[in-house]
């Protein structure tokens, strides 16, 4: 992996929150736990819980669709993915859509239940150049405010970027300040997917490896790579059933500025846990009620 993300800015902080993902040596979920059967190392440091929630809420997406021109012949595909997230939304669940190239532009705002894509989306035509580091970190920005809910922003790319300001690091350190893990869904062809029989390259030479797959697991999220409408189902479930199993967990930052390593782990040593890798002190908040 990459360097840990560099400070954008520091300020107070009190509670750092951490949205975790447990699972069996199965790969089930583990929703009976609590808060006594976690451990937070803080740089190594053992610290105590001050907040922890499972409950059941709704979520908050954000879809963020590529439209740079080198996803023109994977619009249709994308479109899909998208709407296999939406149709697994319900009554407690919002969603916003966002569109880029070398600008993000808001296609529409936070919207509750079940959706349909918007005419905006249907017509979109990629073109240009593509800013998705930049436009991660602004669309993580954009649910910052989203609170009551399990967040998190969902990409639909084929990973390249040619024309981003911000790197992987600075924006893991824009989403580490509201807890918002990033799914990466990449709309590849069965030659560019390296879980397909199909593929040719390099996993080294694959643009959903390297410094976006790091992006994605910093921030607690995960990289898909999709071609098949199979795979574009399977994966839109996943990461809904992801979300809504999140455990919310919260701590006092011991204060010293700059970047801190977290390890989130059970007690019981047989369960895996998915969480983000730490956090910039200065950018965390308070876990609201």
């Amino acid at each position: 992996l990459a360097g840990p993300p560099v400070a954008a800015f520091k300020s107070t902080v009190d509670l750092v929150q951490i949205s975790a993902i447990v699972r069996d040596r199965k790969g089930r979920f583990v929703q009976d736990l609590s808060a006594r059967d976690f451990e937070v190392l803080d740089g190594g440091q053992t610290r105590p819980i001050a907040d922890f929630r499972k409950e059941s809420t709704g979520v908050s997406v954000a879809l963020l669709f590529d439209a740079s021109g080198s996803m023109e012949a994977r619009r249709t595909e994308a479109r899909e993915a998208a709407t296999h997230v939406l149709s697994w939304l319900d009554d407690r669940d919002e969603a916003a859509i966002f569109s880029f190239d070398t600008r993000l532009d808001q296609v529409r705002a936070f919207s509750t239940g079940r959706q349909e894509l918007p005419e905006r989306v249907k017509n979109l035509t990629p073109f240009g150049a593509t800013s998705l580091h930049d436009a991660i970190a602004k669309t993580a920005q954009a649910l910052a405010g989203r609170e009551g809910r399990r967040r998190g922003v969902i990409v639909l790319t084929d990973g390249k970027d040619n024309a981003s300001h911000l790197s992987p690091s600075e924006v893991y350190g824009i989403a580490s300040a509201i807890d918002v893990p990033v799914y990466i869904v990449g709309i590849v062809p069965q030659i560019d997917n390296p879980s397909a029989r199909e593929f040719t390259s390099t996993m080294e030479h694959s643009p959903l490896s390297g410094r976006l797959a790091d992006l994605a697991s910093w921030t607690g999220g995960t990289v898909f790579a999709v071609s098949t409408p199979a795979e574009r189902s399977m994966a839109a479930q996943a990461m809904l059933s992801e979300l809504r199993h999140q455990y919310v967990i919260a701590f006092e930052s011991n204060g010293n500025p700059g970047w801190h390593p977290l390890v989130v782990r059970t007690r019981a040593k047989d369960l895996n846990v998915r969480a983000r890798s730490g956090y910039i002190a200065g950018q965390s908040r308070p876990l609201s009620h």
